[in-house]
């Protein structure tokens, strides 16, 4: 390793990257350490991405699984950005985790924005038709209450509002932000399977 080169420059480029320490070494010798010039070098290579989603590729993860009494199964598909991450065992522990609450909180979504307009219509027409039978307000003010009362409809079925199993106070979503944190990377839930034995789809 040139003087130029040190461990700490090629922490920094993975970090930036998601490269493997390998090549950011190799991207750093042949730039003689100029940062820029290593991210043009990895470019032009093929192994960086000149378009990233969301700034940030998660091709790398594991799928975590539980089988409940062989009744339930579940796989979870987590992913990161890193395959350092990926190997992590904190991180397979969360995916595991994730698997095990979905078992017993049978999410039907994985986010909101995943729910089918119409499921949702109907679903706010069910909330808007008890408040109208129990307050007798204007249509406008029950819309505005039955949007309030929805949260408890995505707390029940979609997976990142879910209130954790193991702990109340926190939800799904706080247990990636958590993780995000910890390993300086994006990491999402790409989908899950949830399958009770003698269940029809």
């Amino acid at each position: 390793m040139s003087a130029k080169v040190t461990m700490e420059s090629i922490k920094k480029l993975r970090k930036k990257t998601g490269i493997g320490i390998q090549d950011c070494k190799e991207a750093l010798e042949k730039s003689e350490g100029d940062f820029d010039k290593a991210v043009e070098f990895l470019r032009k290579k093929g192994i960086l991405k000149a378009q990233k989603r969301a700034g940030r590729d998660t091709e790398n993860g594991y799928i975590g699984s539980y089988v409940h009494n062989g009744q339930i199964g579940v796989l979870v598909e987590l992913v990161c950005e890193t395959d350092f991450v990926s190997r992590n065992e904190k991180f397979q522990s969360l995916a595991r985790e994730l698997a095990i609450h979905i078992a017993a909180s049978a999410p039907n979504y994985l986010s909101r924005e995943d729910v089918p307009k119409d499921v949702l219509k109907k679903e706010k027409e069910i909330v808007i038709d008890k408040l109208g039978k129990q307050e007798k307000k204007p249509k406008e003010i029950l819309d505005k209450i039955a949007e309030g009362q929805m949260e408890k409809f995505y707390e029940d079925f979609c997976l990142l509002d879910q209130v954790y199993v193991r702990d109340e106070k926190k939800k799904i979503r706080d247990l990636i932000n958590e993780a995000v944190a910890a390993y300086g990377e994006k990491i999402e839930i790409r989908r899950f399977v949830r399958m009770i034995l003698g269940e029809e789809e």
